[in-house]
């Protein structure tokens, strides 16, 4: 109809009002800046390169597994702490009551190989004997005295009143006292200029000593050129990237660490009773009780019953 616009220029001048208002909004952000330098790239901002936004981001992302982390470790403690104190509970309560079930046990066998005169169960008698009794070991017995070879030289020497022999001394050679006087005289600590520098020398100096006390002149020779080719120069310093990286990874293995412990603990037999009765874990240890009364009952009663007859 006459009069009436096209239908597309409504839409066309929307589009210009559009592209104006943003380039005026992009003088006024440009003239905010300092030395009115204009935006880089769309999504970038002069104030703020992409690599420090990044960092950012690697930063808030430590922090996140940091967070999360303390949180886990938190939960593994606490359910190694259960662990721990039910399993003391566990061998107060119960340990008798298994001990005196081991015991009867090597009773009953003992009682019946009596009885039957069979090699067998003679062997069993034995075994039965061997679990309430284990024979500890010469070194265990004789802890710092003997082994499987017999009695130390100085435990001997203590029985048979005879004088200990005193440790071979070390003469060290010519040459290693002239690498020593040498060594001492450059590397001495008073000689240092700083703090630091001292706390050098001193590391320096006690392994020079070491060296010498044993008469080690290698040693000593190499500690000579170790110190004429003077300090280590200082190791490169990561980057802060690197560093998150690298806390990000010692994170994430010690999530591994704490995942293996926290199985290990649940699938402990402990850790196991614990799940079985989470919120009432006295109440199992008392059910187990009453089943190892019982267990104790019947045996004493065989017991009666091989020793009676």
């Amino acid at each position: 109809m006459a009069g009436q616009q096209p239908e597309g220029q409504p839409r066309q001048r929307l589009k210009d009002r559009l592209k104006e208002r943003l380039e005026e909004r992009a003088e006024e952000r440009s003239a905010e800046q300092p030395g009115g330098r204009p935006e880089g790239r769309a999504g970038e901002s002069a104030e703020q390169p992409a690599g420090e936004r990044a960092e950012e981001r690697l930063e808030r992302a430590v922090r996140a597994a940091e967070q999360a982390l303390i949180e886990f470790e938190i939960a593994v403690e606490t359910f190694r702490v259960e662990v721990e104190n039910f399993s003391r509970l566990h061998h107060q309560k119960l340990g008798p009551m298994y001990a005196r079930l081991d015991e009867l046990e090597a009773l009953i066998a003992e009682a019946t190989a009596a009885r039957t005169g069979d090699p067998e169960d003679r062997r069993k008698a034995d075994e039965a004997r061997a679990r309430v009794l284990p024979m500890p070991g010469v070194e265990e017995l004789f802890h710092g005295w003997m082994d499987g070879d017999g009695l130390f030289p100085e435990a001997s020497a203590m029985l048979t009143e005879q004088p200990v022999r005193p440790p071979q001394r070390v003469r060290p050679s010519d040459e290693a006292r002239k690498l020593y006087r040498e060594l001492a005289r450059k590397a001495h600590p008073d000689l240092a200029q700083d703090e630091k520098e001292r706390e050098r020398r001193d590391e320096f100096i006690s392994r020079v000593n070491a060296a010498y006390g044993r008469g080690d002149e290698a040693l000593l020779r190499e500690l000579a050129e170790e110190w004429a080719a003077g300090p280590k120069p200082p190791e490169q310093q990561p980057t802060e990237s690197e560093e998150l990286y690298a806390r990000l990874e010692w994170l994430a293995q010690r999530k591994e660490l704490l995942t293996a412990v926290a199985r290990e603990l649940e699938e402990s037999a402990i850790g196991a009773m614990l799940r079985m009765a989470p919120e009432d874990p006295d109440a199992l240890l008392d059910q187990i009780a009453e089943q190892l009364l019982a267990q104790v009952a019947e045996q004493e009663a065989e017991l009666e019953r091989l020793t009676a007859s």
